[in-house]
């Protein structure tokens, strides 16, 4: 099956509406029966302003990089996308094509 991989990438410490924003992402993604997500925390990095993270300094280890992957058929990306650009006010987002091998009950 031909479907979509949605890979988010935000700030550790970006919140929304007082819980951190990854939370939030995960449970918009549970409501709407997405066949999976991930976050994976970065141990280094920087955004558009090229502002460096990394676990190496104390300092600024809280705000380190997270990357969120989301994979589903692509009809239901086309839903997704503007729930998610809702939450994820900086950060940046993408879509690129993926052939889902296994899907678990949502294939």
């Amino acid at each position: 099956m031909i479907g979509k991989r949605i890979r988010i990438f935000i700030s550790e410490a970006e919140e929304w509406q007082g819980k951190p924003l990854y939370r939030a992402i995960l449970e918009l993604l549970q409501k709407q029966d997405v066949m999976g997500a991930t976050v994976v925390r970065g141990i280094e990095g920087f955004g558009p302003r090229h502002h460096l993270s990394t676990e190496r300094l104390p300092d600024i280890a809280n705000d380190l990089p997270l990357i969120i992957d989301v994979v589903e058929r692509e009809e239901k990306v086309a839903t997704l996308l503007p729930l998610l650009d809702q939450l994820v006010q900086r950060g940046t987002m993408t879509v690129s094509t993926v052939q889902i091998l296994h899907g678990g009950n949502n294939a």
